[in-house]
């Protein structure tokens, strides 16, 4: 993992964050991408996304800090920007409307999973 100005470049396969873990800050990407991954007991892991540059993920742990939902990975070189709870609330109270863009890109993620939850439910 290297350390530049403006964050960290992470290897392709290199692991950003591990489903599990505590974690208590965000990421955002800002060159690359990465992909989501959710590891089953039953199964082998399932990719759910692919995130690319401006995407963010991670921002439940400033919220609720609870354990990481999924793993994180690079796919390529990715930089990616590390966001502590201090810094996102600073950003919040110079720009109300980010905590408005991040809560509609959590809405989206929701009605997604709803879908997808849908979807299988009915192909049972």
């Amino acid at each position: 993992m290297e350390t530049s100005a403006l964050g960290k470049t992470y290897r392709d396969g290199e692991v950003i964050v591990r489903q599990g873990e505590a974690g208590d800050c965000m990421f955002v990407i800002q060159a690359g991408q990465v992909e989501v991954i959710r590891d089953n007991e039953r199964q082998k892991p399932v990719r759910l996304t692919v995130l690319h540059e401006t995407d963010f993920f991670g921002e439940m742990a400033i919220i609720d800090r609870e354990v990481r939902s999924a793993t994180v990975r690079a796919l390529g070189d990715a930089q990616v920007l590390t966001v502590d709870k201090k810094s996102f609330l600073r950003r919040v109270h110079e720009d109300p409307s980010l905590a408005f863009r991040i809560l509609q890109q959590m809405s989206h993620r929701i009605r997604e999973l709803d879908a997808e939850l849908a979807r299988l439910k009915g192909d049972n």
